[in-house]
Order: C-alpha cells, then sequence, then structure tokens
C-alpha cells in the first residue's frame, strides 16, 4: 500500500473513531509495517500543519487521533457554547506531579510526599480520567498503583512521558517537597500554555477545597 492511500485510510479512520486508535492496530488491519503508519501519520500531520488546516493530528505515545486546530478554539467555543474548563486546582497538580515524575505509585507515597490524604484528589482525578490504576504493588497489602494516562498527555500537550522538563534527581534524598513544587510549576505553566487547544475544551470539572 502506497503511503498516500495510508494517509487516506488514517485519515478516515481517525475521523470516524474520534477517539485515539492504536498504531499497532492500523498496522494490522492495513497489513502494513508500524514504521509505515508513523511515516504515514507524520507526513499527515505535516500537511495539516504546513496548509494550517483546521484539524491537526496528534500521536499520544502508540496512538493517533484528529482534534481542531488551537487557532479556532474560540469559534467552535461560541459555536457550540462550550465554556473553558477551569484550570486544575494545586492539589490536583500535586498529585499529578507526583505520578507523571515518580510513577506508577501507590496512593501512600502520595501522601507521603504531600503529608496529607489524598484520597478524595485521586479519585477525582481517576474520574476525570487523568490517571488511571496500574496494577499493585507486590507488597503487604497489595496497595494500588497508580500512573498518568493518554488523557494527561493530551490535556498537557505531550506525546510522551518523555517530554517532562527533567528534574534533579530527588528520589530518596529528602528533597522530594523541593523537586515536586518544580514539577508542578512545569505542570502549571503547561497547562497555561495550551490552555485554548481546542482538544482539551472537555469539561475539566477538576477543583478542591
Amino acid at each position: 500500500m502506497e503511503n498516500t492511500e495510508i494517509q487516506k485510510t488514517i485519515e478516515a479512520v481517525l475521523f470516524v473513531s474520534g477517539e485515539p486508535v492504536k498504531i499497532p492496530r492500523l498496522a494490522l488491519v492495513l497489513e502494513v509495517e508500524e514504521s509505515a503508519i508513523e511515516e504515514a501519520a507524520d507526513n499527515l500531520r505535516d500537511y495539516y500543519s504546513f496548509n494550517r488546516r483546521g484539524i491537526r493530528l496528534i500521536k499520544l505515545e502508540n496512538t493517533l487521533q484528529l482534534c481542531s486546530s488551537s487557532e479556532y478554539a474560540d469559534t467552535i467555543r461560541k459555536t457550540l457554547e462550550t465554556r473553558r474548563p477551569p484550570q486544575l486546582s494545586q492539589p490536583a497538580l500535586e498529585v499529578l506531579a507526583i505520578i507523571a515524575y515518580f510513577g506508577p505509585v501507590t496512593k501512600a507515597y502520595v501522601e507521603q510526599i504531600r503529608g496529607v490524604d489524598s484520597s478524595y484528589t485521586i479519585g477525582l482525578l481517576q474520574e476525570k480520567e487523568l490517571i488511571e490504576s496500574c496494577g499493585r504493588l507486590p507488597a503487604p497489602g497489595r496497595p494500588m498503583l497508580f500512573k498518568t494516562n493518554h488523557n494527561f498527555l493530551r490535556i498537557f500537550g505531550m506525546e510522551s512521558l518523555k517530554e517532562l522538563p527533567e528534574l534533579p534527581h530527588i528520589e530518596g534524598t529528602g528533597d522530594e517537597q523541593e523537586g515536586i513544587q518544580n514539577a508542578i510549576l512545569e505542570l502549571k505553566a503547561r497547562e497555561i500554555e495550551i490552555a485554548t487547544m481546542s482538544e482539551t475544551e472537555k469539561s475539566l470539572e477538576i477543583s478542591e477545597n
């Protein structure tokens, strides 16, 4: 299958899906190598960007998704009468920073760093699909492990966690709080930077007293 035909197929599938589609799944259905899917996706993404189209193609780890261009966010919001989601609360950012930089982690680990009970915030972030459980720690009581997910990457404009700004090595040094504050600042900066991106226009009612 030629690259242009793969591009057209990817475009059609992603348009109908409306959700991230895994690259391995596309490769299996189209009977091509994953590298061919990635090359076609890169070409399609460049085409949308170069021609300033109203849609964009984004890659989230091993998935692809179509979204609207951020420059049309205000028009989309007014047309569809949607509202801008509120920014994340400080407690939510703290938990996200800990899980993003040190995950998978347990609730006890999050609470050890924050110094307060984090059950409510963790439950809220799960409900809003920014974090998810990913198994249990092989320790007494087998506590649940949590990690960030594709929705987190999409909201903060990253393809993978490798794009998180590097922090000094702090784990086990006793400087976790300082490191987490730096991590929060990094996430807050990203949140503000892409606050108008249309793919984040779903309702993220994340707040905490």
